[in-house]
């Protein structure tokens, strides 16, 4: 297989060169064929007039607490839907679109919102949160969602993304760490590689916005009457004329007192991301101390520390291990080691019915191994800084054609270092494609340099574009949308077979969710003092 030539200039992808060189020339093409794709796609629920349901998770939805891929949110009225592990990037898109199908046939009157930003937002009260019955599990994540609302606004909470999940196969480490010539235990080095994935994602993870952000507008429901520096599209539409992904920008949920309590979650190693979201998780702060923890004899949030759980950091990717169902995410860390990453920084795809596509998800993979391949040094201070100014920038401003962003502490224009990531990852994508006999990963990557060249082929740009010849604001321009996805889904009929499984899973998952609560006997305050102090 012939390799492309990587760009040199400063010599800076020589190590992802030099890397991709070596599992070519382990002449095993098919290396990476049996890598392992998850999704995780949130959409509200809302009426048929687009306001946000007040109807509870529709009982033959299942139970969302025990329903293995039909769940909730934040929100009674956000569904999340989550595929399988698989292998092949179909079966997971196949699963999704099959999933969405089963829980329109369940929906009565309503419609699956088509984009990341809410609208028709009645205020806080009008969010109703997410009810996971009366088992200690159940309890604690209805409460810890009630924390969310009194830190950052229930508002926040119900912006709809999607995940990606990632993991590379098993057979590919021992090869990678021969060519790494790496004598660590082989968990260690596989943690360790992720982590250098994850940095990276981090350094570059500004192409994932510009190139798929789908938010570049918001109603000014969403605002909720204050003040805003956003600019006015129509009366009931602010936007950004160059935005991106405002969902990833400063009106986004972000962890809002990281500045004041000081606390970054640290991406070194396994060991100190662990112990820097530990730190946050056992350390109070007198902000959430003035919220209370038990008012009037019922929970307000888990605890008045920095973060309730680890969940509550924001991240754009995070490292994952499967937990039991009494471990902290961090504890299975620690244990296990990383089993996957889940990237977390795409907005709801408004032009396609699943909200995501084929296309996205070959360039992701691509993208993932390219970071995987390139050099990876501890993120410093400095380099924080600029990486958190890069990813607003370019939720705000992406397809400006005059953009800077800060790499290695110097300005470059967002359209060079973009066309040379993407240059670079021409060697990774021939690599992938050769695993699978065809050109989809090259393809991809050919649509994504053609959104570098020209912003306006980017799904923010297209929006806006879409808005203005038909005359309207941000919302009836997302209920045209959910209305056609919806028109999608119903048209094309579940197979009886898919159907039966689907009836199948919520009806188990109502007798899981009964059996926990019927073998419960411990009060929920003991069930939370003994789940904090677990130890490592």
């Amino acid at each position: 297989m012939a390799t492309s030539i990587f760009l040199k200039e400063d010599n800076l992808y020589h190590t992802a060169e030099q890397r991709l060189a070596k599992l070519i020339n382990s002449k095993q093409d098919a290396l990476l064929a049996s890598s392992q794709v998850g999704l995780e796609k949130e959409s509200l629920r809302v009426s048929l007039d687009g306001s946000l349901s007040q109807v509870s998770h529709p009982y033959n939805l299942g139970s969302p607490l025990t329903h293995p891929y039909i769940t909730t949110d934040y929100s009674e009225a956000m569904a999340e839907f989550i595929t399988p592990p698989t292998e092949n990037i179909n079966e997971a898109l196949d699963f999704l679109r099959n999933t969405q199908r089963f829980v329109y046939g369940e929906l009565e009157d309503e419609l699956l919102w088509a984009t990341s930003m809410p609208c028709v937002v009645a205020g806080e009260t009008s969010i109703p949160i997410a009810n996971y019955g009366n088992s200690n599990a159940g309890m604690m994540k209805t409460i810890y969602r009630r924390g969310l609302g009194h830190r950052y606004g229930r508002v926040m909470q119900v912006i709809s993304g999607v995940h990606y999940n990632y993991s590379f196969p098993e057979s590919f480490w021992p090869i990678f760490q021969g060519i790494e010539q790496n004598t660590d235990e082989l968990q260690t080095f596989i943690s360790d590689s992720y982590f250098g994935l994850i940095r990276n994602l981090q350094r570059f993870g500004w192409l994932v916005p510009y190139l798929f952000g789908a938010s570049p507008a918001v109603c000014k429901s969403f605002i909720g009457g204050e003040q805003s520096s956003l600019k006015s599209f129509n009366e009931n539409t602010y936007y950004e004329p160059f935005a991106t992904s405002l969902r990833m920008g400063d009106i986004g949920y972000q962890n809002n007192q990281e500045a004041n309590s000081g606390i970054k979650a640290n991406y070194d190693n396994v060991d100190a991301y662990v112990d820097s979201l530990t730190c946050a998780i056992n350390t109070p702060y007198d902000v959430y101390k003035k919220i209370g923890v038990v008012v009037n004899g019922e929970y307000e949030q888990l605890n008045a520390n920095i973060l309730q759980i680890e969940n509550e950091y924001y991240s754009t990717i995070r490292p994952k291990q499967l937990a039991g169902s009494f471990e902290k995410p961090t504890h299975a860390l620690k244990r296990r080691g990383v089993r996957y990453v889940e990237l977390r920084s795409l907005d709801v795809n408004a032009f396609d019915p699943l909200g995501i596509n084929e296309e996205q998800l070959y360039f992701l993979e691509a993208f993932l191994v390219f970071c995987q391949l390139h050099e990876s040094p501890v993120i410093t201070a400095q380099e924080r800084i600029h990486i958190d100014k890069n990813e607003l920038a370019t939720a705000h401003r992406g397809r400006d054609p005059h953009l800077h962003l800060y790499r290695n502490g110097k300005k470059i224009l967002l359209k060079n270092w973009a066309t040379e990531i993407l240059s670079a990852m021409e060697g990774v994508s021939e690599f992938l494609d050769a695993g699978t006999g065809q050109s989809s990963y090259s393809d991809s990557l050919r649509s994504q340099m053609d959104k570098v060249q020209d912003p306006d082929k980017t799904p923010s740009a297209r929006m806006l574009s879409e808005m203005r010849e038909a005359g309207e604001g941000f919302f009836h321009f997302a209920l045209r949308m959910s209305r056609q996805h919806q028109k999608y889904f119903t048209d094309c009929a579940l197979p009886a077979e898919t159907k039966r499984e689907f009836v199948e899973f919520s009806r188990e998952s109502w007798k899981r969710k009964e059996e926990l609560e019927a073998g419960e006997n411990e009060a929920f305050e003991d069930y939370l003092q003994r789940y904090f102090a677990q130890k490592a």
